[in-house]
């Protein structure tokens, strides 16, 4: 449990990350990490992760996808901003996305790492992917 001592606010957050993958449900995920963010010098670090394929080099310049990550980061910052939260964002490019968040929220020193997960169904279940499964652990 994070330590809340010196926080303005006992039920939030002093640097919060928030993962976001140009879903629909990023806004309402950037939202409830503004909520959850002490509005008294909290922190938002938005974070999108670009999974670059095996077969190609790790640093690999993938222009069109590289662009979007960009706009998606875009949309964190002007909805933080409208919670005149202060923001970061980052644009990571890794193998997998789940480390790549971890390592993200490690380094940063985040309080709390805040997901969307849209509802997905697999073989006629709900299917949680591979990122929070582990982000979880």
């Amino acid at each position: 449990m994070a330590d809340r001592r010196g926080h303005s606010h006992p039920t939030t957050s002093h640097k919060v990350l928030v993962a976001v993958g140009g879903q629909d449900v990023d806004e309402e995920t950037v939202r409830l990490a503004c909520r959850m963010t002490d509005p008294q010098g909290g922190k938002i670090y938005g974070v999108h992760v670009i999974e670059v394929n095996r077969s190609l080099p790790l640093g690999a310049v993938l222009d069109d996808v590289v662009d979007r990550g960009e706009k998606i980061l875009d949309e964190v910052e002007k909805l933080a901003a409208a919670s005149q939260l202060q923001v970061e964002t980052e644009l990571v490019q890794a193998r997998d996305t789940g480390p790549a968040l971890v390592d993200e929220a490690v380094e940063w020193g985040a309080d709390l790492i805040v997901m969307g997960l849209p509802y997905k169904r697999r073989f006629g279940e709900f299917n949680l992917g591979k990122t929070v499964p582990y982000v979880l652990k």
